[in-house]
């Protein structure tokens, strides 16, 4: 008979003392929740801003903090000091997560009995390429959602069952995702990609909105049932809005397929 996965809060209580590395998304704000609730005296929150974190992640953040009574730490992790993670290479989460875990790695280490930073890595992320994972491996970061074997539904469910507003938080990734490995990440060119998606969502009504760069060109992708939405005046209008805001970017188009996870982001073969 297979031994079951052991509950998350065991899996909590197993770590001890912790560093919640929180981006704002619902499975690092589900974990922050719950490692809180169950020790809220032992259990820090951390949260990095910068140019490639969405204003309305901080801002869910710090509502949360004030509701919830957590420990909140807010960081600036450097990677925009880290030519390696500037140069936007296929592997560039990787120098994102390595700054991100050795500023949080002074928190932990500043807490009674040494604290233990951990992520909201879930089991479906596994079968994913995330180099941002060899990073966490290095610094002994642990991912409590996989040790108690939850994938995103799961997450999902279980913030549902807690009356949590996050369970239906559309996936956010950071804002340097939106650029095709290879364009330079600039602070300008993600302003203009998180100043366009909010366009275009309070345009359309659209959830899931992707405005990826591709050398001078920003892509909107959207599902399918809502191409129609993104017309050509609102092209217009986004193409006026980014082109304001950067001279890096020339030109906006409606992507030639609808939203696809990841599409920026080449793969190694």
């Amino acid at each position: 008979m297979t031994t079951p996965p052991p509950t998350i809060e065991a899996v909590l209580t197993a770590i001890g003392p912790c560093v919640v590395a929180c981006s704002g998304g619902i499975d690092s704000m589900l974990l922050a929740c719950v490692a809180h609730r169950l020790a809220p005296q032992t259990t820090v929150i951390a949260h990095a801003v910068s140019p490639a974190v969405p204003a309305e992640a901080t801002q869910r953040v710090h509502d949360y903090a004030a509701r919830e009574g957590w420990t909140l730490r807010i960081v600036r992790s450097g990677e925009f000091g880290d030519e390696n993670y500037l140069a936007n290479p296929v592997h560039r989460c990787y120098f994102c997560k390595s700054n991100l875990y050795e500023s949080l790695a002074a928190i932990a280490q500043g807490m009674a009995g040494a604290g233990t930073i951990v992520s909201g890595t879930n089991v479906d992320d596994l079968g994913e390429y995330r180099p941002g994972l060899n990073a966490a491996a290095e610094r002994q970061v642990r991912h409590p959602w996989v040790e108690a074997g939850y994938a995103k539904e799961d997450i999902r469910a279980r913030a549902r069952s807690l009356g949590l507003s996050i369970a239906e938080l559309p996936a956010s990734p950071c804002l340097a995702s939106r650029l095709y490995s290879g364009t330079r990440v600039t602070p300008t060119r993600l302003a203009a990609v998180e100043a366009a998606e909010a366009l275009v969502r309070s345009q359309t009504g659209l959830g899931v909105v992707r405005c990826r760069v591709r050398g001078e060109t920003m892509l909107i992708e959207t599902p399918a049932e809502g191409r129609a939405l993104v017309t050509p005046s609102l092209l217009e209008e986004v193409a006026r809005l980014v082109t304001n805001l950067t001279p890096e970017i020339a030109g906006v188009q409606l992507d030639d397929k609808p939203y696809q996870p990841g599409r920026a982001f080449a793969v190694p073969a």
